[in-house]
């Protein structure tokens, strides 16, 4: 799965998780709990869509390693 894909996927269960999002807002390398305004419910819900999507698991202690979207290519990436 190439970097595009991945991206595409964690845009789509990040929009679900927050339809007023417009994908062409994220910019890649921004804090997403910052930049969108997410809360630890909206993060949980995003990671879950995540595994639903991927089946990759993302324990709770690394959260902090997909703060931004481009962190969060790199984690998946490396799990799939």
């Amino acid at each position: 799965m190439t970097s595009d894909e991945i991206r595409a996927v964690l845009l789509s269960c990040l929009t679900d998780v927050a339809p007023e999002i417009a994908d062409e807002e994220i910019a890649d390398d921004a804090d997403l709990r910052d930049e969108l305004d997410l809360d630890s419910m909206d993060i949980l819900r995003w990671v879950q869509g995540i595994h639903k999507a991927l089946s990759v698991e993302i324990p709770e202690e690394d959260y902090g390693k997909i703060a931004s979207l481009e962190d969060a290519i790199a984690y998946v990436a490396t799990r799939l």
